[in-house]
C-alpha cells in the first residue's frame, strides 16, 4: 500500500455491510436496515420440540431481519404474511408476517421481515 493511500483510511470510519442476493447479487438490504432482536434461549424457546437439549453455547441466527423495504412487493400489496422473493432474479429470500415470527435463536420478533443467511451474501463497504 502507498503512504497516499494509507493516509486515505481513517481508523474510526465504521464498515458498513449490505446485503446481496445470492443469486443476482442484487443489493437486497443494509447495515442501517437490520432490526436487531436479544439472543434467545435457543431450542428451550420453541415449545413444540420434545427435545432437551443442554448446551452452553448461544445458538446462532440463521437469518436477519430488516425493516420492510420498498422492494418488498408482497408487502406492498397489503399481505399480512408472505415470503419475500428477490426483485430481480424472483429468487426466494425469506418471508414475512406482520405478527411476527420466531428466530432460530428462540427469540420472537415482531413484526417480522426474515432474509434467511444462506440465500443472501454479506460485502464490505
Amino acid at each position: 500500500m502507498t503512504e497516499a493511500s494509507c493516509s486515505e483510511i481513517k481508523p474510526h470510519e465504521e464498515i458498513q455491510l449490505i446485503y446481496r442476493c445470492k443469486k443476482c447479487r442484487q443489493i437486497v438490504a443494509s447495515q442501517q436496515n437490520i432490526v436487531p432482536h436479544d439472543q434467545g434461549k435457543g431450542e428451550a424457546s420453541f415449545g413444540c420440540r420434545k427435545r432437551t437439549v443442554e448446551s452452553d453455547s448461544l445458538p446462532k441466527c440463521t437469518a436477519i431481519f430488516v425493516e420492510p423495504l420498498k422492494w418488498m412487493q408482497t408487502v406492498q400489496e397489503g399481505y399480512v404474511f408472505e415470503k419475500l422473493y428477490c426483485m430481480g432474479c424472483k429468487y426466494r429470500l425469506g418471508s414475512f408476517n406482520w405478527a411476527g415470527m420466531q428466530c432460530s435463536c428462540g427469540a420472537w420478533v415482531n413484526p417480522a421481515f426474515q432474509i434467511l443467511k444462506s440465500r443472501i451474501d454479506e460485502c464490505q463497504i
